[in-house]
């Protein structure tokens, strides 16, 4: 039996909540798909597959719409106990980075894609993640294929933080069809970002 469920613009604990209810209702092989519209759901839902021992995957289909997919793997007990964060900001602050270069700091340029490479790095160590990353310019450069942080800026997509690059720059350098995380973006967009951000970091 295959199921899909639609918990996009429903409040935590809903989509946990819900998700479990049917699952404790199928049986061994059975698959449900679970759509919701922010990273905290997907984690949840991970933890709730860990808990119930389901097969669990998702995929990110854009920056409001995660599908999980459950294959359950044994008899699940409804009246078990949950752990849930509902908290959608528990590890994402209200900061933007700016990459608008593929190095850091002025001087030797190979110095400057090394400290480059150790500071997206270093990001995904944080504690705290930022919302979001605009890349523009040359920082264009840093979210296309054979890119040296691009595994880096992957790993800090699956953790909720937006990717985004300036679609102007991407066509500018020729790399429009080698985008290989995040989504495409404009200048009005890139604007607005900054504006409502709590605080903007520019290495």
């Amino acid at each position: 039996m295959n199921k899909t469920l639609d918990f996009k613009g429903k409040a935590c604990p809903i989509p946990v909540v819900e998700t479990k209810k049917v699952l404790s209702s199928l049986d061994e092989g059975d698959i449900v798909e679970v759509i919701v519209d922010n990273f905290i759901a997907i984690q949840n839902l991970n933890k709730l597959a860990q808990q119930t021992k389901s097969n669990f995957s998702y995929k990110k289909v854009n920056e409001d719409n995660y599908i999980a997919e459950f294959v359950v793997s044994a008899k699940i007990n409804a009246k078990a106990d949950l752990e849930i964060e509902c908290n959608l900001n528990s590890n994402i602050s209200n900061t933007i980075v700016v990459l608008s270069s593929d190095k850091m700091g002025e001087g030797d340029e190979k110095l400057g894609h090394i400290l480059m490479k150790g500071f997206i790095y270093a990001l995904t160590e944080q504690e705290v993640l930022p919302k979001t990353v605009l890349l523009y310019n040359n920082g264009a450069k840093l979210s296309v294929e054979d890119s040296d942080s691009l595994a880096d800026l992957k790993l800090l997509e699956s953790q909720g933080v937006e990717i985004m690059t300036c679609g102007t720059c991407l066509n500018h350098y020729g790399l429009t069809e080698k985008l290989a995380v995040g989504t495409v973006t404009n200048m009005y967009v890139i604007a607005e970002k900054q504006m409502q951000a709590g605080k903007i970091i520019q290495p």
